[in-house]
Protein backbone atom coordinates (compact mmCIF):
# COMPACT_ATOMS: atom_id res chain seq x y z
CA UNK A 1 0.00 0.00 0.00
CA UNK A 2 1.47 2.98 -1.08
CA UNK A 3 1.68 6.48 0.80
CA UNK A 4 -1.46 8.01 -0.14
CA UNK A 5 -3.56 5.08 0.56
CA UNK A 6 -2.25 4.65 3.78
CA UNK A 7 -3.52 8.17 4.09
CA UNK A 8 -7.12 7.77 2.57
CA UNK A 9 -7.53 4.91 4.53
CA UNK A 10 -6.75 5.92 7.96
CA UNK A 11 -8.73 9.32 7.67
CA UNK A 12 -11.57 7.83 5.92
CA UNK A 13 -14.74 8.41 8.24
CA UNK A 14 -12.53 10.87 10.45
CA UNK A 15 -13.98 14.22 11.60
CA UNK A 16 -9.97 15.74 12.12
CA UNK A 17 -6.88 14.01 11.87
CA UNK A 18 -4.41 16.57 13.69
CA UNK A 19 -2.32 17.08 11.63
CA UNK A 20 -2.32 15.44 7.81
CA UNK A 21 1.24 17.05 7.60
CA UNK A 22 2.25 14.95 10.66
CA UNK A 23 0.52 11.74 9.95
CA UNK A 24 2.31 11.82 6.27
CA UNK A 25 5.69 12.20 7.86
CA UNK A 26 4.96 9.36 10.17
CA UNK A 27 3.83 7.18 7.60
CA UNK A 28 7.47 7.44 5.94
CA UNK A 29 8.88 5.48 9.30
CA UNK A 30 8.41 1.80 10.63
CA UNK A 31 6.82 -0.06 13.48
CA UNK A 32 4.34 2.83 14.14
CA UNK A 33 1.82 2.18 17.21
CA UNK A 34 -1.60 3.37 16.95
CA UNK A 35 -3.69 3.00 20.75
CA UNK A 36 -7.12 3.52 21.96
CA UNK A 37 -8.06 3.39 25.41
CA UNK A 38 -11.88 2.51 26.60
CA UNK A 39 -13.08 2.51 30.02
CA UNK A 40 -14.66 -1.32 30.86
CA UNK A 41 -18.14 -0.58 31.76
CA UNK A 42 -21.27 -1.54 30.53
CA UNK A 43 -22.05 -3.39 27.13
CA UNK A 44 -19.57 -2.57 23.96
CA UNK A 45 -22.31 -0.42 21.65
CA UNK A 46 -22.20 1.33 17.86
CA UNK A 47 -20.70 4.22 19.68
CA UNK A 48 -17.56 1.60 20.26
CA UNK A 49 -17.94 -0.23 17.03
CA UNK A 50 -16.77 3.14 15.32
CA UNK A 51 -13.70 3.70 16.82
CA UNK A 52 -13.05 -0.09 16.44
CA UNK A 53 -13.26 -0.11 12.48
CA UNK A 54 -10.56 3.11 12.62
CA UNK A 55 -8.38 0.59 14.61
CA UNK A 56 -9.20 -2.08 12.04
CA UNK A 57 -8.30 0.46 9.11
CA UNK A 58 -4.93 1.14 11.03
CA UNK A 59 -4.19 -2.05 11.39
CA UNK A 60 -4.36 -2.53 7.32
CA UNK A 61 -2.32 0.33 7.20
CA UNK A 62 0.76 -1.29 9.00
CA UNK A 63 0.45 0.06 12.42
CA UNK A 64 0.50 -2.17 15.75
CA UNK A 65 -2.21 -1.49 17.71
CA UNK A 66 -3.02 -1.29 20.94
CA UNK A 67 -5.85 -1.52 22.85
CA UNK A 68 -5.68 0.10 26.78
CA UNK A 69 -8.47 -1.60 28.76
CA UNK A 70 -8.04 1.39 31.18
CA UNK A 71 -9.66 -0.56 34.17
CA UNK A 72 -8.21 2.47 37.08
CA UNK A 73 -9.72 4.92 34.32
CA UNK A 74 -12.98 3.58 34.68
CA UNK A 75 -12.32 3.07 38.71
CA UNK A 76 -11.86 6.73 38.88
CA UNK A 77 -14.95 8.01 36.56
CA UNK A 78 -17.04 5.89 39.21
CA UNK A 79 -17.79 2.67 36.91
CA UNK A 80 -17.77 -0.29 39.53
CA UNK A 81 -15.28 -1.86 41.76
CA UNK A 82 -11.97 -2.68 40.71
CA UNK A 83 -13.59 -6.49 40.89
CA UNK A 84 -16.29 -5.48 38.65
CA UNK A 85 -14.37 -4.00 35.97
CA UNK A 86 -11.98 -6.63 35.82
CA UNK A 87 -14.59 -9.30 35.17
CA UNK A 88 -15.76 -6.46 32.19
CA UNK A 89 -12.44 -6.28 30.79
CA UNK A 90 -12.40 -9.76 28.96
CA UNK A 91 -15.89 -8.88 27.39
CA UNK A 92 -14.14 -5.60 26.22
CA UNK A 93 -11.70 -7.73 24.70
CA UNK A 94 -13.81 -10.83 23.30
CA UNK A 95 -15.96 -7.40 21.49
CA UNK A 96 -13.14 -6.03 20.05
CA UNK A 97 -12.12 -9.48 18.58
CA UNK A 98 -15.61 -9.82 17.19
CA UNK A 99 -15.81 -7.00 15.79
CA UNK A 100 -12.60 -8.11 13.51
CA UNK A 101 -9.71 -6.76 15.32
CA UNK A 102 -6.73 -9.04 13.99
CA UNK A 103 -5.16 -11.26 16.72
CA UNK A 104 -1.92 -9.55 16.63
CA UNK A 105 -3.90 -6.84 18.25
CA UNK A 106 -2.34 -5.99 21.73
CA UNK A 107 -4.83 -5.96 24.90
CA UNK A 108 -3.48 -3.96 27.85
CA UNK A 109 -4.72 -3.53 31.59
CA UNK A 110 -4.28 -0.05 32.54
CA UNK A 111 -3.42 -1.71 36.24
CA UNK A 112 -0.36 -3.62 34.21
CA UNK A 113 1.85 -0.25 34.40
CA UNK A 114 -0.43 2.72 35.76
CA UNK A 115 1.02 2.18 39.73
CA UNK A 116 4.60 1.68 38.89
CA UNK A 117 7.03 4.50 40.26
CA UNK A 118 8.52 5.92 37.29
CA UNK A 119 4.44 6.35 35.57
CA UNK A 120 3.37 8.13 38.92
CA UNK A 121 6.59 10.57 39.28
CA UNK A 122 5.46 11.64 35.15
CA UNK A 123 1.74 12.44 36.57
CA UNK A 124 3.17 14.37 39.36
CA UNK A 125 5.59 16.12 36.53
CA UNK A 126 2.80 17.02 34.04
CA UNK A 127 0.36 18.27 36.88
CA UNK A 128 3.13 20.63 37.50
CA UNK A 129 2.28 21.93 33.71
CA UNK A 130 -1.71 21.66 34.23
CA UNK A 131 -3.98 24.30 35.00
CA UNK A 132 -6.94 22.56 37.05
CA UNK A 133 -9.29 24.82 34.77
CA UNK A 134 -7.87 23.00 32.11
CA UNK A 135 -7.50 18.96 33.56
CA UNK A 136 -11.27 19.89 34.47
CA UNK A 137 -12.54 21.18 31.04
CA UNK A 138 -10.65 18.08 29.03
CA UNK A 139 -13.18 16.09 30.81
CA UNK A 140 -16.01 17.77 30.42
CA UNK A 141 -17.81 15.25 27.76
CA UNK A 142 -16.68 12.24 29.60
CA UNK A 143 -17.40 12.15 33.24
CA UNK A 144 -20.94 11.97 34.75
CA UNK A 145 -22.58 15.12 35.35
CA UNK A 146 -22.53 16.18 39.13
CA UNK A 147 -23.27 18.84 40.70
CA UNK A 148 -19.74 18.44 42.83
CA UNK A 149 -16.87 17.45 40.83
CA UNK A 150 -14.55 14.34 42.47
CA UNK A 151 -10.70 15.16 42.62
CA UNK A 152 -9.92 12.08 40.28
CA UNK A 153 -11.86 14.23 37.19
CA UNK A 154 -8.75 16.08 36.89
CA UNK A 155 -5.90 12.64 37.88
CA UNK A 156 -7.98 11.18 35.11
CA UNK A 157 -6.63 13.54 31.81
CA UNK A 158 -3.39 13.43 33.39
CA UNK A 159 -3.02 9.29 33.55
CA UNK A 160 -4.61 9.36 30.31
CA UNK A 161 -1.35 11.79 28.46
CA UNK A 162 1.39 9.60 30.77
CA UNK A 163 -0.65 6.05 28.73
CA UNK A 164 0.31 7.73 25.60
CA UNK A 165 4.15 7.94 26.43
CA UNK A 166 4.12 4.56 28.17
CA UNK A 167 2.23 3.06 25.52
CA UNK A 168 4.84 4.29 23.04
CA UNK A 169 2.19 5.51 20.86
CA UNK A 170 2.62 7.27 17.53
CA UNK A 171 -0.64 8.14 16.91
CA UNK A 172 -3.71 8.41 19.52
CA UNK A 173 -7.20 7.01 18.37
CA UNK A 174 -10.84 8.58 19.82
CA UNK A 175 -14.23 10.26 19.85
CA UNK A 176 -14.35 13.91 19.80
CA UNK A 177 -15.16 13.66 23.65
CA UNK A 178 -11.25 12.63 23.88
CA UNK A 179 -9.98 15.97 21.60
CA UNK A 180 -9.15 17.77 24.50
CA UNK A 181 -7.08 15.45 26.44
CA UNK A 182 -5.26 14.46 23.37
CA UNK A 183 -4.63 18.41 22.62
CA UNK A 184 -3.25 18.30 26.34
CA UNK A 185 -1.18 15.58 25.49
CA UNK A 186 0.11 17.57 21.96
CA UNK A 187 1.06 20.40 24.55
CA UNK A 188 2.56 18.87 26.98
CA UNK A 189 4.63 15.51 26.07
CA UNK A 190 7.05 17.87 24.04
CA UNK A 191 7.82 19.41 27.67
CA UNK A 192 8.42 16.39 28.83
CA UNK A 193 10.80 15.26 26.36
CA UNK A 194 8.77 12.92 24.64
CA UNK A 195 7.16 13.41 20.88
CA UNK A 196 4.03 14.37 19.74
CA UNK A 197 1.12 11.80 18.61
CA UNK A 198 -1.23 12.45 15.68
CA UNK A 199 -4.54 12.16 16.77
CA UNK A 200 -7.70 10.88 14.93
CA UNK A 201 -10.99 11.90 16.07
CA UNK A 202 -13.94 10.26 15.07
CA UNK A 203 -17.32 10.54 14.97
CA UNK A 204 -19.72 10.45 18.24
CA UNK A 205 -23.02 8.00 17.23
CA UNK A 206 -26.19 10.14 18.76
CA UNK A 207 -27.83 7.91 21.51
CA UNK A 208 -31.27 6.25 20.55
CA UNK A 209 -32.79 8.86 22.82
CA UNK A 210 -31.60 11.29 20.29
CA UNK A 211 -29.15 12.65 23.08
CA UNK A 212 -25.38 13.72 22.05
CA UNK A 213 -23.84 10.17 22.46
CA UNK A 214 -24.81 6.56 22.55
CA UNK A 215 -23.85 5.58 26.44
CA UNK A 216 -23.93 2.52 27.97
CA UNK A 217 -25.29 4.33 31.42
CA UNK A 218 -28.07 6.05 29.67
CA UNK A 219 -29.71 2.96 28.00
CA UNK A 220 -29.57 4.53 25.00
CA UNK A 221 -27.77 2.11 23.11
CA UNK A 222 -27.68 -0.52 20.25
CA UNK A 223 -24.97 -3.26 21.60
CA UNK A 224 -22.46 -4.95 19.24
CA UNK A 225 -24.16 -8.52 20.72
CA UNK A 226 -27.87 -7.68 20.98
CA UNK A 227 -30.14 -10.38 19.78
CA UNK A 228 -32.25 -9.41 16.38
CA UNK A 229 -35.60 -8.93 17.83
CA UNK A 230 -33.96 -6.62 20.86
CA UNK A 231 -31.61 -4.46 17.46
CA UNK A 232 -35.46 -4.19 15.97
CA UNK A 233 -37.12 -3.03 19.11
CA UNK A 234 -34.68 -0.49 19.59
CA UNK A 235 -34.18 0.87 16.44
CA UNK A 236 -37.94 1.20 16.16
CA UNK A 237 -38.34 3.43 19.60
CA UNK A 238 -35.42 5.25 18.03
CA UNK A 239 -35.40 8.98 17.91
CA UNK A 240 -36.03 9.82 13.94
CA UNK A 241 -38.65 12.89 13.44
CA UNK A 242 -39.55 12.91 10.52
CA UNK A 243 -38.07 14.79 7.48
CA UNK A 244 -35.14 15.91 10.25
CA UNK A 245 -31.39 14.23 8.78
CA UNK A 246 -29.29 16.45 11.19
CA UNK A 247 -28.51 14.21 14.75
CA UNK A 248 -31.00 11.32 13.43
CA UNK A 249 -29.14 8.31 14.77
CA UNK A 250 -31.03 5.89 12.48
CA UNK A 251 -29.63 8.19 9.51
CA UNK A 252 -26.22 7.84 11.23
CA UNK A 253 -26.16 4.17 11.89
CA UNK A 254 -26.77 3.73 7.93
CA UNK A 255 -23.53 6.10 7.69
CA UNK A 256 -21.45 4.39 9.69
CA UNK A 257 -22.26 0.36 9.38
CA UNK A 258 -23.97 0.04 6.24
CA UNK A 259 -22.71 2.92 3.61
CA UNK A 260 -18.90 1.67 4.70
CA UNK A 261 -19.66 -1.52 3.21
CA UNK A 262 -22.03 -1.00 0.06
CA UNK A 263 -22.75 1.95 -2.43
CA UNK A 264 -26.60 1.31 -2.13
CA UNK A 265 -29.18 0.21 -0.12
CA UNK A 266 -31.98 -1.51 -0.38
CA UNK A 267 -35.48 0.34 0.62
CA UNK A 268 -38.35 -1.94 1.53
CA UNK A 269 -41.69 -0.53 1.05
CA UNK A 270 -45.34 -1.25 0.89
CA UNK A 271 -46.44 -0.90 -2.77
CA UNK A 272 -49.09 1.59 -2.19
CA UNK A 273 -46.09 3.87 -0.35
CA UNK A 274 -44.09 3.21 -3.40
CA UNK A 275 -42.47 -0.19 -3.26
CA UNK A 276 -39.00 -1.28 -3.03
CA UNK A 277 -36.65 1.03 -3.98
CA UNK A 278 -32.13 0.63 -4.47
CA UNK A 279 -30.73 3.80 -3.31
CA UNK A 280 -27.21 5.51 -2.14
CA UNK A 281 -26.67 7.27 0.99
CA UNK A 282 -27.31 10.65 -0.82
CA UNK A 283 -30.17 9.44 -2.10
CA UNK A 284 -32.31 7.98 1.40
CA UNK A 285 -31.14 11.65 2.82
CA UNK A 286 -32.71 13.40 0.13
CA UNK A 287 -35.87 11.59 0.51
CA UNK A 288 -35.70 11.19 4.08
CA UNK A 289 -35.02 15.19 4.63
CA UNK A 290 -37.89 15.72 2.01
CA UNK A 291 -40.60 13.82 3.59
CA UNK A 292 -40.67 11.14 0.62
CA UNK A 293 -39.59 8.32 3.24
CA UNK A 294 -42.12 7.55 5.84
CA UNK A 295 -39.83 7.29 9.45
CA UNK A 296 -40.95 3.81 10.20
CA UNK A 297 -39.61 2.51 6.54
CA UNK A 298 -36.35 4.02 7.28
CA UNK A 299 -36.14 2.32 10.70
CA UNK A 300 -37.39 -1.69 9.23
CA UNK A 301 -34.91 -1.16 6.88
CA UNK A 302 -32.08 0.34 8.94
CA UNK A 303 -32.97 -2.71 11.85
CA UNK A 304 -32.93 -5.52 8.77
CA UNK A 305 -29.09 -4.43 7.35
CA UNK A 306 -28.14 -3.95 11.19
CA UNK A 307 -29.14 -7.71 12.34
CA UNK A 308 -27.08 -9.15 9.25
CA UNK A 309 -24.15 -6.75 9.98
CA UNK A 310 -23.99 -7.81 13.46
CA UNK A 311 -24.48 -11.68 13.06
CA UNK A 312 -20.91 -12.82 13.09
CA UNK A 313 -20.35 -11.01 15.74
CA UNK A 314 -23.09 -12.76 17.30
CA UNK A 315 -21.61 -15.58 16.52
CA UNK A 316 -18.53 -14.96 17.45
CA UNK A 317 -19.03 -14.05 21.14
CA UNK A 318 -21.71 -16.81 21.18
CA UNK A 319 -18.74 -19.06 20.78
CA UNK A 320 -16.77 -18.07 23.70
Amino acid sequence: MNLESKIDLISRGALEVVTPDELAEKLKGTNLTAYIGYEPSGKVHLGHAITVKKMIDLQKAGFKVKILLADLHAYLNGKGSLEEIKEISEYNKNCFLALGLSDDAEFIMGSEFQTKEDYTLFIYELALYTTLTRARRSMAQITRDAEDHQVAEVIYPLMQVIDMLFLEVDLAVGGMEQRKIHMLARDNLPRLGYPTPVCIHTPLLHGTDGSEKMSSSKENFIAIDDEPEVIKKKVKKCYCPAGEVEGNPVLEMAEHFIFTEQKTILLKRPEKFGGDLNISQAELIQMYGSGDLHPLDLKNTIAEHLVKILEPVRSYLNSK
